[in-house]
């Protein structure tokens, strides 16, 4: 079993042993509904940046690819078939195996850290951790279960009956129960979209960011499609608002609680429904020294963590998984230059931030630099990966080296996992 380096000079030493990252790519991260990725399959999406990951990597054999993790939520038969036809498409051979993988927002991560896990216990040398979602196609009735086992619906154990409360609940839960206002939650909102459209305009995306060529059609303000169907070629994130602010998002009504409940939650300070896929190449060190890859080394994977949480208020969770994290490593909060955490809400996401002390990080820089799902978007499957990608090209813009992805999970987690730049 492999050992954790403990401490911050064993973390950033280099070894032969260390997982890296040759590659970490994204699509554009686009509105569900509206968007012009709203026509597109989750598994096209997906074969455009596993045919990137091969086509920024040509001295690399697909055959040497062992392995490829999806992280996928919503998609039927949990994707495997989709994404597995996908891979076979763009140009992987049969040799190479697919799995996916479901741990509801932290999907791709978790299958980042399963394809480290993979290469440290030599199961195999090379692999892919990836993710894709299509909330257009299936969200909605997808995603809460209507055939339950019906002992489950009238549980005597409250936290099992609150494992499918709406996402939506447990961010009002968060703000009343840590007292996060709705002044603070959209101020928090409008500066993720600021950051966004900041990074946006400098290009900062760009070097993440694979264009998606696809299908089109405009729908009117009743959902109805219009026109006819075109090709598009999607180059950019087109959920940002650049014209947010505190004051317009404030006018919003809340959106989960019913009429004459109040609440904070609004559709202008929570994660967008989004649609998006990620990736990112592992593999050893030694191996992308074989492979003739060791100088498009991004940064490697050090560690992760999963913690439960109740699920009434599962936002609360890398409050929880940090700390762990840091602690299995020997680190602390100081030692990190770079933090995503997930904007599933606002609450949840500023809770966390005052929970871990990252307030004076958070108004540095530190936290979230280029935005988050609020202005992003949240494509559940993807947003992981998609969370890694922007981590490492952000690290290697501001020369820092130790970052941290973290996120909250449905039914109650959190997760974290730590990455170093090179």
């Amino acid at each position: 079993m492999a050992v954790l380096p403990k401490g911050i000079k064993a973390v950033l030493a280099k070894a032969p042993t260390d997982v890296v990252i040759v590659s970490s790519l994204r699509t554009p991260i686009c509105r569900s509904y509206r968007g012009q990725l709203k026509d597109a399959y989750p598994e096209e999406l997906l074969s455009v940046v596993l045919r990137a990951t091969l086509d920024k990597n040509p001295q690399l054999d697909p055959a040497a690819i062992d392995d490829v993790a999806v992280g996928v939520v919503l998609n039927e038969l949990g994707g495997s078939k989709a994404a597995r036809m996908a891979m076979n498409h763009v140009g992987f051979p049969s040799s190479t195996s697919l799995y996916t993988t479901n741990r509801a927002c932290a999907s791709s991560l978790q299958s980042i850290a399963l394809v480290a896990a993979q290469i440290r216990t030599d199961m195999i040398d090379v692999g892919i951790g990836a993710g894709m979602e299509s909330m257009t196609r299936n969200y909605g009735t997808k995603a809460i279960p209507a055939d339950l086992w019906p002992a489950l619906r009238q549980s005597p154990v409250r936290d099992a009956l609150d494992c499918i409360m709406p996402m939506g609940l447990t961010s009002e839960n968060v703000a009343v129960r840590y007292g996060v206002s709705r002044a603070d939650q959209d101020a928090f909102a409008a500066e993720s979209h600021l950051r966004a459209a900041r990074a946006q305009a400098a290009g900062a995306f760009d070097t993440e960011i694979v264009p998606v060529t696809t299908r089109f059609q405009e729908v009117d303000k009743q959902g109805k499609t219009v026109g006819d169907e075109r090709t598009v070629t999607v180059s950019r994130d087109d959920g940002i608002r650049p014209g947010a602010s505190a004051e317009s998002l404030a006018r919003l009504k809340p959106a989960f609680l019913p009429d004459g409940g109040g609440g904070a939650s609004t559709a202008g300070n929570s994660s967008q429904v989004s649609d998006g896929a990620a990736a990112s190449l592992l593999m050893r060190r030694a191996t992308a020294a074989r492979l003739g890859l060791a100088d498009r080394v991004l940064g490697r994977f050090v560690a992760a963590s999963v913690v439960g949480c109740r699920p009434d208020e599962m936002g609360v969770g890398p409050a929880l998984a940090i700390p762990r994290v840091l602690a299995r490593l020997g680190l602390d909060a100081r030692d990190v230059h770079r933090w995503e955490i997930n904007e599933a809400f606002a609450s949840q996401a500023l809770y966390c931030v005052r929970e871990l002390g990252l307030e004076r990080e958070w108004v540095a820089g530190k936290v979230n630099p280029d935005g988050g799902a609020i202005a992003l978007g949240h494509p559940l499957g993807a947003t992981g990966a998609r969370m890694v990608s922007t981590l490492l090209h952000g690290l290697g813009r501001s020369g820092g080296e130790v970052g941290v992805v973290s996120m909250c999970i449905g039914t109650g987690m959190g997760m974290a996992g730590m990455f170093v730049r090179e």
